[in-house]
C-alpha cells in the first residue's frame, strides 16, 4: 500500500518531531561516545550501520521510539469534529477533554476560531432530599483564549436567575480557560474580536428577517380565518433566560448511541424524566419557559414542552417523521405532545409525560348521526400547530378540534407551511451563533442492585417503625419478597412495550407460597424519585396500601420489593410492592 505524497510528507514530519521530542540524536550520540567505540576492536574504527542498528536495538532505544509513535487513520474523531459546520458539544456535566484533531492532525488556530459553538454552564442547586432547582444557565464565549499569551486567560461572568429571575444576578463567577495542548500560533486579540462580532451581526441580521418574515406569515394566517387568532399557534417560545427563540430550534434529530434501543424505550426514558410546570409568581396563568435540552437534562424534571422537545429528538433521531403539537387538552388547558407519521398514512400521538400511545382516526362530521364513528381515548382537544427542527405548519382547517383533524400535512390548504429554507437559515446546526448546543446522552451513574436494596431496607424499618407506633409486630417473610421481583419487572415491561408478560408465573408462584386458609394482597406503586421516606408517606395515602402495612391477624407475615430501573442521565422508574399474608378467621 502507498501513501499519497503529502500523507507521506506529513508522516515524515511526525515522525520526525517525535525524535526530536524524545531527543533520539542525542542519545544516539551518547551510545556512540560511550558505548560502541569501546565494544570494537582496537584496529576496527568504521562503523557499519548494522553495528548501529543492532546497538541501538540491544538497549531497547528502537522498542521505546515504535511505542511511543501513533499511527492513526482518516477516520474521524468522534469526540469533537473540527469542521466548524458540524455542532460541538461542550457540557459542565463531566470532565472532558476537548481535542483540536481531527484524527488526522491538529487543528490551527484559524479553524479553532471558526468553531462557533458556545460553551454552556448550568448551576444546578439540589436540596438534602435530592430535589433539584435550575439556578442559572450561561452561554460562554470561550474563543477569547485563542487570542490570549500562552493559551491561558482568566475571565469574570456574572450569572443571572431563570425564568421570571432572568434579570436578577445570582453570582459571580471566575473562570481561567487554557488551551491544551499550546497552539503552535497565537491569533491577536484584533482578530478574534472581528470574528466574534462579524458572527453577531450576522446572527443578528438572520434573527431580524426571519422576524420579519414571521410577522408577513401570521398576517397571512389570519386572512384565511379571523378565528385563527385564538389558536395556539406557537412560533416562539422563551427560554430559560428569558430569551425568545423560534420554536423549531429546540429539536435536533438526537441519537441516544446504546443508551436506549428502541423509540418506545426512549419514550418510556423522557416519561421517567420528572414533570415540574415552570414556577409563577403571582396569579395570571402558566408562566412561559422553554428549557434548553442540556438545562432539561441536569435539572431531570420540566414541562411539558421540554418533554415533548426530547421526545421529538429522540424519535427523529430513530428515523421516524417526527412532530410536536402545541393544542390542548380537557379544559382548554395548554399542552404539549409528540406525533409520528407512518408511511402508510398512519397518525401516532406519543403522549411524553405518561408514555402512552394513542392512533389517530378521524371522525368524518358530515357523516350521518347514525352511522359508527371512531372514538377518540386519547385527552387532546384542539391542535393548533406542529413542528420539528425543519417544518413548521399552521393548522387552518374550519375547526381545530383534534378528533376531526386530517393530518396530510402536504396539503396547504389544510395546515400552512412555513419556508423550511426560513426556518433552517436560523435554526440549522450552525446557522446562527445563538443556538445552543445540543448535549449527547450520558449513561446512568446509578447502580440499580444497590439502590433497589438501600431503598428496599430503609422502607421495611419505616413500616416497622409506624406498626410499633400503632402497637403491632412486624415479621418479614424474605421469600415472599423475593417472589414479588417478577411481578416488579413485568410492570416495568409493559409501561416500555405495551405488552404484558411473565403474569401467569408470579400468580402460580404466590399460590405456592400461600398456605389454604391464608390470605394474599399485594399493592405495587410507581415512583421516578428515589426518596424513601417521601415514598412511604405517598403509599400510606392509599386506603390498600395501608391496610396491608397495618394488617392485623393470625399469622402476619409482611414483604416489600423494590426494583430500580435505570435509564439515561441517572433517571430511573422505582417500582414497589408492598404485600402481606394472613390466617383467615372468618
Amino acid at each position: 500500500m502507498s501513501l499519497p505524497p503529502e500523507k507521506a510528507s506529513e508522516l515524515k514530519q511526525l515522525i520526525h518531531q517525535q525524535l526530536s521530542k524524545m531527543d533520539v540524536h542525542g542519545r544516539i550520540r551518547e551510545i556512540l561516545a560511550e558505548t560502541i567505540r569501546e565494544e570494537l576492536a582496537p584496529d576496527q574504527q568504521q562503523l557499519s550501520t548494522e553495528d548501529l542498528i543492532k546497538a541501538l536495538r540491544r538497549r531497547g532505544i528502537i522498542d521505546d521510539v515504535m511505542k511511543e509513535l501513533n499511527f492513526v487513520t482518516d477516520s474521524v474523531d468522534q469526540e469533537l469534529p473540527s469542521s466548524p459546520k458540524q455542532p460541538v458539544c461542550f457540557t459542565d456535566r463531566q470532565s472532558t477533554l476537548l481535542k483540536k484533531s481531527d484524527g488526522t492532525r491538529m487543528a490551527d488556530s484559524t479553524t479553532m476560531l471558526s468553531i462557533s459553538d458556545p460553551v454552556h454552564m448550568v448551576l444546578i442547586k439540589t436540596d438534602i432530599f435530592g430535589e433539584t432547582t435550575l439556578v442559572a444557565s450561561y452561554f460562554l464565549e470561550w474563543r477569547s483564549v485563542l487570542g490570549s499569551e500562552n493559551g491561558v486567560t482568566s475571565l469574570t461572568v456574572e450569572l443571572m436567575g431563570v425564568g421570571t429571575e432572568s434579570k436578577v444576578s445570582v453570582g459571580i463567577l471566575n473562570i481561567k480557560l487554557e488551551m491544551y495542548p499550546p497552539l503552535n500560533q497565537t491569533l491577536s486579540q484584533e482578530v478574534v474580536n472581528t470574528q466574534l462580532a462579524l458572527e453577531r451581526q450576522k446572527t443578528a441580521e438572520k434573527e431580524r428577517l426571519f422576524l420579519v418574515y414571521a410577522k408577513q406569515w401570521w398576517r397571512e394566517y389570519l386572512q384565511i380565518r379571523p378565528s385563527h387568532n385564538s389558536r395556539l399557534v406557537k412560533i416562539f417560545a422563551q427560554d430559560e433566560n428569558g430569551i425568545n427563540r423560534p420554536v423549531c430550534s429546540y429539536i435536533k434529530p438526537l441519537r441516544a448511541g446504546r443508551l436506549l434501543d428502541t423509540p418506545r424505550q426512549a419514550a418510556r426514558f423522557v416519561n421517567v424524566l420528572g414533570y415540574e410546570r415552570a414556577p409563577v409568581i403571582g396569579g395570571g396563568g402558566k408562566q412561559e419557559q422553554w428549557c434548553t435540552l442540556l438545562a432539561f437534562l441536569c435539572r431531570n424534571k420540566g414541562d411539558c414542552e421540554d418533554h415533548a422537545n426530547l421526545l421529538c429528538s429522540l424519535l427523529l433521531g430513530y428515523g421516524l417523521e417526527a412532530f410536536v403539537c402545541v393544542g390542548t387538552k380537557a379544559k382548554g388547558i395548554p399542552h404539549a405532545w409528540v406525533m409520528t407519521c407512518g408511511t402508510d398514512g398512519t397518525v401516532t400521538f406519543w403522549e411524553s409525560l405518561t408514555g402512552h400511545r394513542y392512533i389517530h382516526k378521524p371522525v368524518n362530521p358530515d357523516e350521518s348521526p347514525v352511522a359508527e364513528q371512531p372514538k377518540p381515548l386519547y385527552p387532546y382537544r384542539t391542535i393548533g400547530c406542529v413542528f420539528n427542527h425543519q417544518m413548521f405548519l399552521g393548522n387552518c382547517q374550519p375547526s381545530d378540534s383534534v378528533e376531526i383533524c386530517v393530518f396530510d400535512l402536504n396539503d396547504e390548504s389544510k395546515w400552512k407551511p412555513m419556508s423550511e429554507e426560513a426556518i433552517k437559515s436560523v435554526c440549522a446546526p450552525g446557522a446562527t451563533t445563538s443556538l445552543p448546543p445540543f448535549p449527547p446522552l450520558c449513561a446512568s451513574t446509578i447502580d440499580a442492585s444497590v439502590t433497589s436494596n438501600e431503598i428496599e431496607m430503609q422502607l421495611r424499618l419505616l413500616v416497622s417503625e409506624h406498626r410499633k407506633d400503632l402497637g403491632l409486630t412486624t415479621v418479614w417473610e424474605d421469600q415472599l419478597s423475593y417472589l414479588l421481583s417478577p411481578a416488579l419487572a413485568s410492570y416495568e415491561f409493559e409501561r416500555t412495550t405495551s405488552i404484558s408478560a411473565g403474569n401467569e408465573e408470579f400468580q402460580d408462584a404466590i399460590r405456592r407460597a400461600v398456605p389454604d386458609g391464608h390470605t394474599f394482597k399485594g399493592f405495587p406503586i410507581h415512583f421516578v424519585y428515589r426518596n424513601a421516606r417521601r415514598a412511604f408517606a405517598t403509599c400510606l395515602r392509599s386506603p390498600f396500601c395501608e391496610e396491608i402495612i397495618c394488617c392485623r391477624g393470625d399469622q402476619v407475615r409482611l414483604a416489600v420489593r423494590v426494583r430500580v430501573f435505570t435509564y439515561p442521565e441517572s433517571a430511573c422508574a422505582v417500582w414497589i410492592m408492598f404485600a402481606c399474608k394472613y390466617r383467615s378467621v372468618l
